[in-house]
């Protein structure tokens, strides 16, 4: 047992040496953001085109995200591989582009293979690597220094704090740029549709709501039990009451229902009118579906009537809220 708890303490401590050791690489990277980063951000700033991301092996791996990352914050890239750009990928290049190259070692072959083709080109070159003296750095425009220490790997052989660097390096350019463009949550929302911001930023009432035939909706001086057939059918748990000339007077909910047969009222006797609730919450159609969810919540209430000028258009309810994903 000693020999198994000593094994489980060795474990945690190698992961904590980890962590600390990425950690001071990346607290040491606050001296390299100098001229040369905000050369490189003034670089991609200024670009006409798209940033062009290269790096090959674990480099390769960070450069994608850099690009996707740069990609979804109002900076527009791609990557490419340098192997498979010598082989026909460079014709997505074009003189209106600014390359961002990675390598550690900034001697990577792959790599400094395409680079006369980049400066034939007139290609602004920005690289990240951990040599400021290497071949990539000096034939750069805009060589960003993300070196390191050492690496987290006790063997100092597999790229850990280096390839942290580089990420967080790219990353320090990629909002940088976003701030310095004026990038809002809006234009996120517009590159991440499909994401709980982009739900929350672009969909509309409107958007999720039930229409025309598909919303409850009942005339005051009807009967309860005619109320109820109608909610039956609709199944949103409501129905809209409207008076003779199409106005929105109020709302009857499951628990107007309750509390009505708690008072042991006679649905087939009883007008609607009666026992509505009258005005209720409503929303307009385009408002954002997130502000009819906030209005709901504080509201606490399961449904919601959609108007324009007082006329009824739509109707939703909770449930349409968890089918968009905003709860």
């Amino acid at each position: 047992m000693p020999n198994k708890d000593n094994h489980r303490a060795q474990l945690k401590q190698l992961g904590l040496a980890v962590i600390q050791t990425e950690a001071e690489a990346i607290s040491n990277l606050t001296d390299h953001i100098d001229e040369n980063f905000i050369n490189g951000c003034e670089l991609m700033l200024q670009c006409k085109g798209k940033v062009v991301v290269i790096g090959m092996g674990k480099s390769g791996h960070i450069g994608n995200k850099i690009a996707a990352t740069l990609a979804s914050t109002g900076t527009p890239a791609f990557f490419i591989h340098p192997g498979e750009a010598s082989h026909g990928d460079l014709g997505m290049i074009t003189k209106s582009d600014v390359a961002l190259a990675l390598s550690n070692s900034g001697e990577t072959g792959e790599v400094l293979t395409i680079l006369p083709i980049l400066k034939r080109l007139g290609i602004p070159l920005i690289s990240i690597t951990g040599n400021p003296s290497s071949t990539l750095a000096t034939l750069s425009d805009a060589p960003i220094n993300a070196s390191i220490a050492k690496e987290a790997c006790p063997l100092g052989l597999a790229p850990t704090s280096s390839t942290t660097a580089a990420l967080v390096m790219g990353d320090a350019l990629a909002i940088a740029l976003l701030e310095a463009r004026g990038f809002t949550e809006a234009d996120f929302a517009l590159s991440h549709p499909g994401g709980s911001l982009g739900r929350r930023l672009l969909l509309h009432v409107n958007d999720i709501m039930h229409k025309g035939d598909d919303i409850p909706v009942t005339e005051e001086t009807a009967l309860v039990s005619a109320a109820l057939l109608e909610m039956t059918e609709k199944k949103l748990g409501m129905t809209a009451i409207i008076n003779q000339q199409g106005d929105l007077t109020g709302i009857f909910t499951d628990g107007d229902l309750r509390r009505m047969l708690e008072n042991n009222t006679d649905i087939h006797i009883t007008e609607i009118k009666q026992v509505m609730t009258r005005g209720g919450a409503t929303i307009s159609s385009e408002k954002l579906a997130v502000e009819a969810l906030q209005l709901m919540q504080d509201k606490k209430i399961n449904a919601l009537l959609v108007t324009d000028n007082n006329k009824l258009v739509g109707a939703l309810n909770m449930h349409d809220m968890l089918k968009a994903g905003l709860s």
